[in-house]
């Protein structure tokens, strides 16, 4: 799949549900009205969906959320599009999580073929981690992440980035992650879905980071990736890795390869825009998927070439209406 601007789109993520155990603040409104479950995609036509983009040259798969490992059942999805690792038709499984329950699912995940997952974590204090996530305990993550660990799974650490909550947390979260052999990534909060409170209050330049972390750190700019939008560098000091994802400072759509597929069928080509297309209309029309097929074609040819976001004082509503937890991370 090419889009109109010659960037091949190989990277697909997947909401499998908008509903997630923690209420992170610059994610969620604490008292969130969720999809009915009726709505929502069987796991069955996750997997039909899934696996027509696979035909179609997708060769990454991200499953996320809201917390993906809280829909029930959902280890059934995971052993199913395992099958196309096998085949070799696709490169990578992996998702996206808040960890919670990863002490219960890490065996089975790696069983499956996952090899590499994301963990969402922005402070290693336990008082502040509870006030950022609401209902989120640390304890709970650090059980998971030490699952993780046993069944071989290798681990990225998500920080988002916020003034005056975990800026001053940077350097411990570096020395933190590299201890363990984790990559850690820094991420700029984005003004996606109405949430309790004003974002320019949240939002933190990562510039402003990765100039204070030179006073502490030797950052060397390095060329890996892992198919995602951050930019990495090495940190001599630890030997670790430590990326950095600025779509508000420095956008990242000129190499975007990435599209979305929410819980409900619906693919959105960019994250910052509302442009959609629906799927669920031709995948539960025929058995066949033809009509499918030309549905996720005419939707890669309208990819934007890139996202609006802004945040200042002056524009107070979100960029885009809807929450990260319904796009998918």
């Amino acid at each position: 799949m090419v889009d109109p601007h010659g960037r091949h789109v190989t990277y697909l993520r997947v909401s499998v549900t908008d509903r997630c155990d923690f209420r992170c603040v610059y994610c969620m409104s604490e008292h969130m009205t969720f999809l009915p479950k009726k709505d929502l995609l069987s796991l069955e036509e996750l997997d039909r969906l899934c696996s027509a983009f696979v035909a179609r040259g997708v060769r990454k798969l991200r499953i996320t959320g809201g917390e993906p490992l809280v829909r029930k059942n959902i280890m059934w999805l995971f052993k199913a599009l395992g099958r196309h690792l096998g085949t070799g038709a696709l490169d990578e499984l992996t998702l996206t999580t808040n960890a919670s329950q990863l002490a219960r699912y890490a065996g089975d995940l790696a069983a499956c073929g996952v090899k590499r997952i994301n963990v969402s974590m922005d402070t290693l204090d336990p008082v502040k981690f509870k006030a950022i996530t609401r209902w989120g305990e640390l304890s709970q993550v650090m059980s998971g992440l030490d699952a993780a660990d046993k069944a071989g799974l290798e681990v990225k650490i998500n920080a988002v980035a916020l003034k005056g909550v975990n800026e001053h947390e940077v350097e411990d979260l570096v020395r933190f992650t590299h201890g363990r052999g984790y990559d850690l990534t820094l991420i700029e909060t984005m003004p996606l879905g109405d949430i309790d409170g004003d974002r320019t209050e949240q939002f933190l330049p990562l510039s402003i980071v990765r100039a204070r972390l030179l006073d502490k750190f030797t950052l060397v700019d390095i060329p890996y990736r892992t198919g995602g939008p951050a930019r990495y560098v090495e940190i001599k000091e630890t030997g670790g890795r430590l990326g950095f994802i600025t779509p508000m400072t420095h956008n990242f759509c000129e190499s975007c390869n990435r599209v979305r597929l929410t819980c409900t069928g619906t693919l959105y080509m960019c994250l910052g825009q509302e442009d959609a297309a629906d799927l669920r209309a031709p995948l539960r029309a025929s058995v066949d998927d033809a009509a499918l097929m030309t549905a996720i074609d005419e939707a890669i040819s309208r990819k934007p070439k890139g996202h609006d976001f802004i945040i200042d004082r002056r524009t107070k509503r979100p960029a885009v209406g809807r929450h990260m937890s319904v796009t998918g991370g």
